[in-house]
C-alpha cells in the first residue's frame, strides 16, 4: 500500500488504481525505461529504504516496489504537465 498523500497525488492526474500492477503499467505508459531495484539488508539499513527505482538521471527510494512506481510516475506525470504547459 502506498501513502495516502502519495494516492491523493496521483488521483488529481486520473490514476485510481493503486495496486503495485497498475502502477508499474502506468509508468510503463508515462516514463523513459526505468530500473528497480531490491536493496541488499545492509543498504536498506543505511538508506532506510528497501527500493530504489532508477529513471533517467532521477532516483527515488521506498518502502515497497508499489510506492517505487508511484513516485517514477507522479514525477513522470508532473513533467509531462508541465511540458504540455510550456
Amino acid at each position: 500500500m502506498i501513502p495516502e498523500e502519495l494516492q491523493s497525488q496521483l488521483t488529481g492526474y486520473g490514476i485510481t488504481s493503486f495496486d503495485e500492477t497498475a502502477l508499474r503499467e502506468a509508468l510503463e505508459a508515462h516514463a523513459p525505461p526505468y530500473t528497480l531495484i531490491k536493496l541488499a539488508p545492509w543498504p536498506a539499513r543505511r538508506w532506510k529504504c528497501h527500493y530504489r527505482l532508477l529513471v533517467g538521471e532521477k532516483i527515488y527510494d521506498s518502502q515497497s516496489a508499489g510506492e517505487a512506481y508511484a513516485l517514477g510516475l507522479l514525477a513522470a506525470l508532473k513533467h509531462s504537465s508541465k511540458t504540455l504547459e510550456s
